[in-house]
């Protein structure tokens, strides 16, 4: 399928960003680059993308582009660079972020956007930075469904399963949703393999039988294979961290209590998390919390 060659500026490329940059470029699309960090964007320009100009008062990129792309760390870089679009860019620009943040700091940056005339399309990325360097990211949409149809051939580059929720906030509202239920998988992790542990279930057994069964969703057997492996070993290597892991959460737990929901087991699984970095667990996959209640329980074989 031919696809009509884009202007696209692309803020934030690191373990996310620069494949889903990446994707666009094989796409055909022209594509320039920003980051903070220069090792990032030395990355970036070996894989062939162009770097933009880092100058902060510079507006000649911004203005370029048909559409300006965004994958962001946190809440304040997020609502730096939305600032920056609303200022920079010229007027119907399509703004598309791809950032795990806060309904209320998205809200407001629509409003900056609107007021500036731009076009912003908030587009959740569900997957891992492997997931991403795949294509095979799931795409949750919302803003202008116009932005959305013409940008569709563009998400579609990151993977096959594309869904438009509505015209707010509702992608961000379902990002959150489902990383709930994915921090969730791992309490429950925790809580049965230390439970089948104390009874002298073998932990590769347990994996095997939990993989075959009807709780053997695609997110335990990925678990499942790297933690399940062969001569009892367990590869606590991350995928995403525990750090990043609470970061998530603590948006979860902060939209429950903006919206009236208690969500009372995913705030113990937060202080599972806060208890796996005072452990040093911290740099580990967010399924280190097995550890946090192994320990609990006097069970010394970590490895």
């Amino acid at each position: 399928m031919r696809h009509i060659q884009m202007k696209i500026l692309f803020i934030g490329v690191g373990k996310m960003g620069l494949p889903m940059s990446c994707h666009l470029l094989n796409q055909g699309h022209d594509i320039r680059v920003l980051d903070p960090d220069p090792i990032r964007l030395q990355e970036a320009a070996i894989k062939g993308l162009e770097v933009a100009s880092q100058a902060n008062d510079s507006v000649e990129d911004f203005i370029w582009a048909d559409y300006i792309f965004s994958s962001l760390p946190n809440d304040h870089a997020f609502l730096e660079v939305a600032n920056q679009v609303a200022q920079k860019a010229a007027k119907n620009t399509k703004y598309i972020d791809t950032s795990t943040i806060s309904i209320s700091a998205s809200a407001k940056a629509a409003e900056i956007l609107e007021n500036a005339g731009v076009q912003y399309l908030r587009v959740a990325v569900s997957g891992n930075n492997h997931m991403a360097a795949a294509a095979n990211l799931t795409i949750l949409a919302s803003g202008p469904k116009p932005v959305y149809d013409e940008a569709l051939p563009l998400l579609s580059s990151w993977g096959s399963s594309q869904f438009y929720l509505g015209d707010k906030e509702q992608a961000r509202l379902m990002k959150l949703v489902v990383n709930l239920l994915i921090a969730q998988t791992s309490a429950m992790l925790a809580e049965g393999l230390t439970l089948g542990r104390l009874g002298n279930l073998d932990w590769q057994d347990m994996w095997q039988v939990l993989s075959a069964s009807a709780v053997g969703s695609p997110i335990l057997k990925a678990k499942s294979a790297q933690l399940g492996l062969p001569l009892g070993e367990r590869d606590f290597s991350p995928t995403f961290t525990v750090h990043q892991m609470i970061k998530d959460l603590q948006l979860i737990t902060s939209a429950g209590d903006d919206l009236g929901a208690s969500l009372a087991q995913t705030k113990t699984t937060l202080g599972w998390m806060n208890q796996a970095i005072a452990q040093g667990d911290g740099g580990l996959d967010y399924a280190a919390i097995i550890r946090v209640l192994e320990r609990q329980v006097g069970i010394t074989d970590l490895s």
